[in-house]
């Protein structure tokens, strides 16, 4: 480990996207030191999200080349001047959003996109990357990189990991679980006794059912298009599981069907899909329904039927399910540790940086794959 007064560049490999949509390059990097308020992480777990993806293709700001990743835990080997409370040799989560506690938007408590720490992409909030290869300049996802072994984030951006919870799991709380979880318990606010629906049962939405079982509701339907996901839905809390492919009835029909006829008091949409917008509205109770819209997809535009809105019925979206990275997660992680919730089931593939390709390329694309985590 480098001398901690003075870290130097560190020279290691990472994933890279040269271009949009060619397969990732591990290759060597330079990873420069920390400068103030940063810390430099050496990675022990990432894992894979369809948001990756979206960054992969181009589809949103595609500047390349571009180290892929935003989900992940380590351990800070070198910290600059003025971090703070975090030290070397903590392990850590590096997050996409900050919170400062301070500005209108963190004293509200009603939202969590901090205005001081807000989201940054491609770059640190410098507008610089402590990243380069091939003597030029590597973008990083959002805040960080995690597909590396070593990266630079803002400390503003990190939350350290309790002991007891495995940095495997707490890889896992960085986006994708956390987001459903929170959609449910911070943005919909679930009461006891109330009937939800989750679109699309990835790890998002397996965040959602786990936040509405753990909230009291007392009907939680599941709906994908995977028969696989059905077993794994019920063990997270999913009470009835739905299928749309096997009839020739609509989204909305075939939920308000498994709720004896009316619809759901909450959906939360977490495929992303443009065409299911309209059809996550429907599936909720004229006057009182309420859908949280999670994931983006390649398209990021849809029609929306706002009469089924002036019916009484609310839409909303959300970035990281409403949650605060200082003030709510701890509570997300407590609930891990005590076994509340166990995320080990949501992983379903593990590989080596120098196979990324493979889960990403691969596993992400096979029918029981749920989460590919990236171990170092």
């Amino acid at each position: 480990m480098a001398d901690q007064t003075k870290p130097g560049v560190i020279k290691c490999k990472a994933a890279i996207a040269w271009n949009r949509s060619e397969p990732l390059k591990v290759e060597e990097i330079q990873v420069d030191p920390p400068k103030s308020g940063e810390v430099r992480i050496k990675m022990l777990y990432a894992s894979m999200c369809h948001t990756d993806i979206i960054f992969w293709t181009g589809s949103l700001y595609p500047v390349f080349p571009r180290i892929l990743g935003h989900e992940g835990a380590g351990v800070i080997e070198s910290v600059g001047e003025e971090v703070g409370v975090l030290e070397v040799g903590d392990t850590v989560m590096p997050l996409y959003l900050g919170e400062c506690g301070k500005c209108s938007n963190c004293a509200s408590k009603k939202t969590n996109f901090c205005t001081k720490y807000p989201i940054t992409i491609g770059l640190m909030p410098d507008g610089t990357s402590r990243m380069s290869a091939r003597g030029q300049q590597v973008y990083q996802t959002f805040s960080c990189s995690t597909w590396s072994e070593y990266m630079v984030i803002d400390s503003n951006y990190v939350v350290k990991v309790d002991p007891r919870l495995s940095p495997s799991q707490a890889s896992l709380l960085t986006c994708g679980f956390t987001t459903g979880y929170g959609a449910v318990w911070k943005e919909l606010r679930v009461e006891k006794g109330s009937t939800v629906a989750v679109i699309g049962l990835g790890a998002v939405g397996f965040g959602a059912v786990k936040a509405a079982r753990i909230m009291g509701a007392s009907k939680i339907i599941g709906v994908d298009i995977n028969d696989m996901k059905r077993d794994k839905a019920r063990d997270f809390g999913v009470t009835d599981f739905v299928n749309p492919k096997k009839s020739d009835k609509s989204m909305s029909e075939l939920i308000q069907e498994a709720n004896g006829g009316v619809g759901v008091d909450y959906c939360v949409e977490c495929t992303g899909i443009p065409s299911l917008v309209n059809e996550a509205i429907a599936s909720t109770k004229m006057g009182l329904g309420e859908v949280v819209l999670i994931s983006a997809g390649e398209e990021s535009r849809a029609e929306i039927d706002y009469l089924a809105l002036l019916n009484g019925r609310t839409l909303r979206g959300t970035t990281y399910g409403g949650v605060r990275i200082r003030s709510d997660l701890p509570k997300i992680i407590e609930k891990c540790i005590n076994k509340e919730i166990d995320l080990d089931p949501l992983i379903t593939h593990e590989v080596s940086l120098a196979d990324v390709n493979k889960g990403f390329l691969e596993y992400m694309k096979q029918p029981d794959c749920v989460k590919v985590i990236i171990k170092f």
